[in-house]
């Protein structure tokens, strides 16, 4: 059996202007803030998330794609 690695781009969405912005997504840390490029909002995970790109993200981050949770906040 081969692990299928994770997806490390993902396109967050500003949930408050609309704006999108294809990012690299860091797999040794949990990005708790992302500045939106064009509205200047500070983007926070939603309650439950682990980060930004799990809550505005077209694709989840690296360790919740490997379903390991995340190791730097414990979710």
């Amino acid at each position: 059996m081969t692990a299928v690695a994770p997806v490390l781009d993902s396109v967050l969405t500003c949930p408050h202007c609309g704006h999108t912005r294809q990012e690299f997504m860091p797999t040794d840390a949990c990005q708790f803030f992302y500045e939106c490029m064009h509205c200047k909002t500070v983007l926070r995970p939603k309650p439950g998330d682990c980060c930004v790109f799990c809550s505005f993200g077209s694709v989840k981050c690296p360790p919740v794609q490997m379903a390991r949770g995340c190791a730097s906040c414990g979710s």
